[in-house]
């Protein structure tokens, strides 16, 4: 699934906003936010244009997760 956010910026104050797509979307979803950058060169109050992806079928939970008192990973540097 993605989701596409943008914020509306007026005289009034922020609003922010969101539009779902489908997980076969993807295109549409990219045309959507085009459009709406085309919008914001045009003059109107549009920022903050962006899209977030979860698929619905992703094993494991997204974010950080505790790591066991075996974990000891570094950093390679030169």
């Amino acid at each position: 699934m993605y989701m596409v956010y943008w914020t509306l910026v007026g005289e009034q104050g922020s609003a922010a906003h969101a539009q779902g797509f489908d997980t076969s979307e993807m295109v549409a979803a990219m045309g959507f936010m085009e459009g709406l950058r085309k919008r914001q060169r045009e003059g109107e109050g549009i920022r903050f244009v962006t899209m977030c992806s979860e698929h619905p079928d992703a094993v494991g939970h997204p974010g950080v997760d505790v790591t066991g008192p075996d974990y000891n990973w570094k950093k390679r540097r030169r």
